[in-house]
């Protein structure tokens, strides 16, 4: 059985406990102490960032041109943090209690209540690093609604939240390394982990502009890589999102967690064509205002605005009139595709569901007239003054989507469908987020420790920056304190000469191939099978088949792939032809993952295990574990689970009615 690491005594004492009583590294031992941090999102920005400015020799990885561009920067609707600022009922349980509960009872208890302790520090760190958070007009700072609570929590900038906090954190780790505490290195991609003597002790990477492999020391590992939703090949994420670093990782003895748990977003852009190649996100927090619909009449020919409003279907809040529009992510995805299926869907393709704002820009303009003391407002006035209260709120996300459709939702619906978006799986890590390898720690949206079986909208932000603000300078440090007398290895070391040969070979055998087909078309088909057969909904039969044709698909790759170009050299589509590869082999792994777990939870929905009323139906008696899989070698892996055992919470069957 794994054993978590987690501290004895109550939940609510055990973070309080566990850093008074962890060990400590001097100041002038941090100094001789090098430690490598591979992504510079929020959760790796500022893990480089605490770790440098504590003093630690830090070496700063992305296969990015800049640490700015890391897919952080997309985030859009905002962070979440208790502090209860409306005076609406929330707290630190009360957010426990929703993470917990938003993810199906699969999320281990004792790290989601110190991510609900700690997220109110998280909104003062980035208050005094400039973040622009809305405020109210008093000056407040302003909070809105995400899906799954009943409170409002979330902290926002507009709809760039995730490019303003990664401005802070950036600022903060551009800070350490103009002091020279943090050194950068850009257009470099993680290859392999090496190991001595049983733990990590630093990477072999790529320099993507040149094309030379770089061996790093480093007395640990900190990986802040992200998650992997783009094995689907269409997601929400930047087309450059992969898995590759936690893949190297996870076949150095990582165990990979829970990886079937994937999340699909409801809100995104429908897909338009057969040769798109990413989909875009429209932000979670529209729920806020915008009411979703369909026609109540299948197959309904008719303009949206030609529907009147009793012949409109407002399913979700016809189906959860508790929670309405602002259900968790799963149910409303899941609720959008059974409309679509059933026949009620709209669009060119009939895959698509309305977001209106119709109903909020009316409420706004009355409630702004109302402000300038103007009776009787006509309709223009209170449709301008309504638009204008909207278009200060989610301005950016309205253009976003008028450049992309051709279409103004000041002035007709949007059109939105589920996509995929982010993944609850990655790699185990236990309570100070160390990985199953001795040394490697896993931050942010490539571990899976805080989320469950599904994430609730506004917490990846809260989690990577409560990951590498105020967990890992403290647990890491737990670590380092017996390694101070470790001498910093050579690169000349057979671990580095062994695993740097393995990386240049493998490289040498996907050029070698000369085959006939493209690295994209490949990913395609890959993502095709994971869709529809291991997507929002999962079937026996369908995951059997899957894995049979990933495994035909990954024998065609490496007997048929073409790669142009050469190795040493800028070549953009080698990278990508290293990431697929490592694509298809998680890909296989979460459809056995999928196919082991026989109950439905979160966003994992097995459609032979479900309610009467179509919900998703949990066996907590035979799976309330953590599926934590080994690698063995291909086609084989092993299962380790780690058992959920709740202490304050009493699991119950998730209701949002």
């Amino acid at each position: 059985m794994l054993d978590a690491k987690i501290p004895e005594g109550k939940l609510e004492n055990k973070w309080t406990d566990y850093k008074g009583h962890c060990k400590l590294v001097n100041p002038a031992n941090k100094r001789r102490l090098e430690i490598i941090v591979v992504g510079t999102g929020l959760a790796g920005a500022s893990a480089a960032a605490a770790l440098g400015e504590l003093g630690y020799k830090v070496k700063s990885f992305c296969f990015q041109d800049s640490p700015r561009r890391a897919h952080s920067i997309a985030a859009q609707g905002g962070i979440n943090a208790a502090k209860n600022y409306q005076n609406d009922g929330d707290s630190v349980f009360r957010l426990f209690y929703d993470t917990i509960k938003g993810g199906d009872y699969r999320s281990r208890e004792a790290n989601v209540h110190r991510l609900a302790e700690v997220s109110a520090n998280i909104i003062d760190q980035c208050v005094a690093q400039g973040v622009p958070f809305a405020r109210e007009y008093g000056g407040l700072l302003s909070n809105r609604s995400f899906g799954g609570v009943q409170v409002q929590r979330t902290f926002y900038a507009a709809g760039q939240t995730g490019q303003q906090l990664l401005i802070g954190a950036y600022q903060a780790l551009e800070r350490q390394v103009a002091l020279g505490n943090v050194k950068m290195y850009s257009r470099h991609e993680m290859l392999d982990i090496v190991m001595v003597d049983g733990k990590a002790r630093g990477i072999i990477c790529r320099n993507l502009v040149t094309g030379e492999l770089e061996r790093h020391f480093g007395h640990a590992v900190v990986l802040c890589t992200g998650g992997y939703g783009n094995v689907f090949y269409l997601s929400t994420n930047a087309m450059g999102c992969n898995v590759t670093a936690a893949w190297k990782a996870h076949k150095k003895g990582a165990y990979f967690g829970n990886p079937c748990f994937t999340q699909i977003h409801p809100t995104c852009i429908p897909v338009s064509g057969e040769y798109q190649s990413k989909l875009t996100l429209m932000s979670e927090s529209l729920r806020n205002d915008g009411r979703i619909w369909v026609p109540k009449k299948q197959n309904d020919p008719r303009k949206a605005n030609e529907i009147p409003d009793d012949e409109r279907d407002y399913y979700l809040e016809r189906r959860y009139p508790a929670y309405g529009n602002l259900v968790p992510r799963d149910v409303a995805s899941r609720a959008a595709k059974e409309r679509c299926d059933a026949g009620y869907g709209v669009g060119t393709f009939k895959q698509a569901v309305y977001l209106d704002f119709a109903s909020a820009i009316q409420r706004y303009g009355h409630a702004e007239a109302n402000k300038h003391g103007i009776e009787n407002p006509s309709h223009e006035e209170i449709k301008r003054m309504g638009d204008e209260v909207v278009k200060e709120k989610y301005g950016n996300l309205f253009d976003m989507y008028e450049k992309i459709t051709g279409e103004n939702p000041y002035e007709v619906p949007m059109r939105i469908y589920p996509a995929v978006h982010y993944t609850m799986g990655g790699l185990w890590v236990d309570y100070e987020l160390m990985t199953s390898v001795k040394g490697l720690y896993a931050l942010g949206e490539c571990n899976y420790s805080d989320h469950g079986a599904n994430r609730l909208g506004a917490s990846a932000l809260m989690q990577g920056l409560a990951d590498g603000y105020f967990v890992i300078p403290y647990t890491i440090g737990n670590y380092l304190a017996d390694e101070i007398r470790t001498p910093a290895i050579p690169t000349t070391h057979p671990a580095f000469e062994e695993a740097e040969k393995n990386v240049a070979a493998r490289i040498e055998k996907l050029m070698s191939i000369k085959g006939t087909e493209s690295v994209e078309s490949m990913h395609k088909r890959l993502g095709k099978i994971m869709w529809n057969k291991c997507g929002m909904a999962r079937n026996e039969q369908g995951l059997k088949e899957a894995i049979e044709e990933i495994r035909a698909l990954r024998k065609e790759f490496w007997s048929n792939l073409r790669i142009p170009g050469g190795i040493n050299e800028y070549n953009p589509e080698l990278d990508k032809a290293g990431r697929v590869a490592d694509f298809i082999e998680l890909g296989e792994l979460i459809c056995i993952d999928a196919l082991d777990r026989k109950e439905s939870c979160g966003a994992h929905f097995r459609e032979e295990f479900q309610t009467s009323e179509g919900e998703a139906k949990r066996d907590d008696e035979h799976y309330m574990y953590v599926s934590a899989w080994e690698y063995k070698n291909e086609e084989n892996w092993e299962l380790h689970k780690e058992d959920l055992v709740y202490e304050m919470m009493h699991p119950t069957q998730r209701s949002y009615k």
